[in-house]
C-alpha cells in the first residue's frame, strides 16, 4: 500500500519546462533534486532549515524518505525536535538510524505522516488520524491546545508547499 501510494505521488513532479530543473547527472534523482528558489518551501526544505529538526533530518535521510516527502502531497507531518529526540535513549536512536534498521526507522518516521492536511485549529478531540504507516494516532484537544496519543503537544505549526509541518515535543513510537 505505501508503496503504491509513494508511486503516485512521484508521478506528481513537475514538468521540465516550468524553470524548475533537476539534476540530469544524477541518475534517478528525484523530487528533492528539484531546484526551486523562489517558491514556498515543502515539509522537508522546513525541516531542513529548522535548527531545531537536524535529528529529524537525518533520520529522513537514513530511512531515505526525502523523494517521497518532497513530493506534492499534501501531508501533515508531526516534526520532533531535537530535544524530543534526546529524551530517546542514544541507543536506541543510534540503532535506529543503522542501515540494517531502515524499515524500523521508516515504519516511525511515517508514524509522524498523515497524507492530508490537518490544521491544529481543525482538529477535534478523540479524531483519530491514521498515518502512512496504517497505524491510528489520537489527537486530544483542550483550552486549544493539542496533544497527540497523550503525550506529544503542538509546539508551532509551519505551513508548506506540499502541507503542513507540526512542530512536536516528543517523538510519536508505534505500538
Amino acid at each position: 500500500m505505501l508503496a503504491l501510494m509513494l508511486a503516485a505521488f512521484a508521478c506528481n513532479q513537475p514538468a521540465s519546462d516550468t524553470g524548475n530543473t533537476a539534476d540530469a547527472a544524477t541518475p534517478g534523482a528525484g523530487q528533492s533534486a528539484v531546484q526551486d528558489d523562489v517558491s514556498q518551501k515543502n515539509v522537508v526544505q522546513i525541516a531542513v532549515g529548522s535548527k531545531d529538526h537536524t535529528t529529524l533530518v537525518a533520520a529522513v535521510k537514513a530511512a531515505q524518505l526525502v523523494d517521497a516527502l518532497s513530493n506534492a502531497g499534501p501531508f501533515t507531518v508531526f516534526a520532533p525536535t531535537d530535544e524530543a529526540f534526546s529524551k530517546l535513549p542514544k541507543e536506541t536512536l543510534d540503532n535506529l538510524m543503522k542501515p540494517e534498521n531502515k524499515d524500523a526507522l521508516s515504519n516511525i518516521l511515517e508514524y509522524h505522516t498523515f497524507v492530508g492536511v490537518i490544521k491544529a485549529e481543525q482538529m477535534r478531540d478523540g479524531q483519530k488520524l491514521n498515518q502512512v504507516n496504517l497505524k491510528n494516532i489520537v489527537l486530544n484537544v483542550k483550552d486549544g491546545k493539542v496533544m497527540i496519543n497523550g503525550k506529544a503537544n503542538i509546539l508551532a505549526s509551519v505551513p508548506a508547499s506540499n502541507g503542513i509541518v507540526h512542530v512536536i515535543d516528543a517523538v510519536l513510537i508505534p505500538e
